[in-house]
């Protein structure tokens, strides 16, 4: 059961359904919120998979190769972490023959589509928690859930009490996974949607299931129904643990996007404490592993990206290399490509305005121009990485791509201040002479007996190849 080859190429895109693109009017609900109103916990915009069908274009324009849905199943939420029924997609976003069309679309362009598995808890409206509030001691699926006493009381206000619940929120009751019936249910669930075509899984909060066996039943289904679905988990601190052959292919790598933030944020992190980090964490994992990190920027969980930078433009554009740069998959969160703002949840979650006069192109076409050279030279997506140099004192920091057949630097410049690096690259496979160029823009250069010498403006940064 080894790592799919194909995360390694992959370019992700998030999408929050319900506020990517409306397009089906008639299955919004009547209490619709006006499209791009701000955000609530309560009210939807109108996002469904039509939409999403629709601005397909969009996506192939932009060069993303696979999406990560956040979850699509039937809840009474407009972020759906509350699932009702798992083998429904909810109507408020279409039905079973939408996503049909949109997976075969997807798949007709070469784009992987992942789904979010959320197995720790469900919804309050879940057959078996439903029959539990209806039926109390007396319930055929008492056991289903973990249950502190009778009366189960799941509406009054307050934290749950009588049973478990993510983060004691009642409408998220915990799941009983030591049950072998919740188990084959969960099971089925994740087998039943990778039979339908799905190319894997992110699984929602899977330290809270702390239950290695689990795990490895839940891979071993998986992967018998498609040897190629990825499984990436949401953990979010740095830890071998999870990945492997009885965990995940990946994870969320939610410790990188920390680094990339501190070391661009007022530096609150140093260049050689960035680095450090980034050499830890490609040997932290096995190799496969490594390569199959799922890399966001942003997500429904986090501030988007440019309100985490201040809203510095040039700072949002050198993250977005810094993470194109790292082995991994990178994953834009929709909308941060076109320079939409948000603080945390619910105001990360904004409807993507459609108007392409509240874009910022600049921005769109810088990463798009990452995402083609990334896919053109092997070496950004496959090569192993080395570091060159971290400077604390000018806030810098480069370090090699390499396969045996090419070879890529990427050098970063964090400060307000033109930055000259002298970069030693011990047993390069180019020459002296060997004409050298910045892939993603202007710029020649040449290596004089090993030394690359490279001038990199103010919050910029360069790759170097050729």
């Amino acid at each position: 059961m080894s790592v799919p080859e194909w995360v390694q190429d992959a370019i992700f895109y998030q999408i929050f359904p319900d506020r990517f693109a409306d397009g089906d009017p008639d299955n919004n609900p009547p209490n619709v919120q006006p499209w791009g109103a701000p955000p609530t916990n309560w009210h939807f915009q109108g996002g469904d998979l039509k939409g999403v069908i629709q601005k397909f274009d969009y996506l192939l324009d932009l060069g993303v190769n696979a999406i990560y849905f956040n979850p699509v199943f039937y809840a009474t939420s407009n972020h759906r972490y509350n699932t009702t029924d798992y083998y429904r997609i909810d109507p408020k976003l279409g039905d079973m023959q939408d996503f049909l069309n949109l997976l075969d679309l997807a798949h007709r362009h070469n784009v992987r589509v992942i789904l979010d598995g959320v197995f720790n808890h469900c919804g309050r409206g879940f057959f078996a928690f439903n029959d539990l509030l209806e039926n109390q001691e007396n319930s055929p699926y008492r056991d289903w859930f973990h249950v502190k006493r009778f009366p189960v009381d799941a509406y009054s206000p307050g934290a749950a009490s009588d049973y478990l619940a993510w983060w004691e929120i009642k409408s998220l009751p915990k799941f009983n996974t030591a049950n072998l019936q919740v188990r084959r249910y969960l099971l089925n669930v994740a087998r039943y949607w990778i039979e339908r075509g799905v190319d894997g899984w992110r699984l929602d909060v899977p330290n809270e299931i702390n239950d290695d066996t689990f795990w490895a039943e839940f891979r071993r289904v998986v992967k018998s129904a498609n040897p190629e679905a990825y499984l990436v988990g949401e953990i979010w601190t740095a830890d071998p643990r999870w990945v492997g052959e009885s965990h995940f292919d990946g994870l969320l790598h939610y410790p990188l996007r920390d680094c990339i933030v501190r070391f661009l944020h007022s530096g609150t992190l140093s260049a050689i404490e960035s680095a450090e980090k980034c050499d830890c964490y490609v040997s932290l994992y096995p190799r496969p592993n490594t390569f199959a990190m799922y890399l966001p920027l942003g997500s429904h969980d986090t501030e988007r990206i440019l309100t985490k930078l201040d809203g510095d433009l040039g700072k949002v554009r050198l993250a977005f290399l810094f993470q194109f740069s790292y082995p991994g998959a990178p994953s834009i969160y929709y909308g941060d490509e076109i320079g939409m703002q948000g603080g945390k949840d619910p105001d990360c979650r904004r409807a993507f305005p459609w108007d392409q006069s509240l874009w910022n192109h600049e921005l769109r076409n810088w990463v798009k121009s990452l995402i083609a050279a990334r896919k053109q030279y092997p070496a950004m997506r496959r090569g192993d990485y080395r570091r060159l140099l971290a400077d604390d004192v000018r806030r810098v920091y480069a370090f090699l791509r390499f396969t045996p057949e090419q070879q890529i630097v990427v050098a970063i410049n964090a400060s307000p201040e033109v930055q000259n690096l002298s970069l030693r690259i011990t047993g390069s496979i180019w020459a002296d002479d060997h004409p050298l160029h910045n892939l993603l823009g202007e710029g020649d250069y040449r290596m004089e007996h090993e030394i690359l010498n490279v001038e990199l403006m103010p919050w910029s940064g360069v790759w170097i190849g050729g």
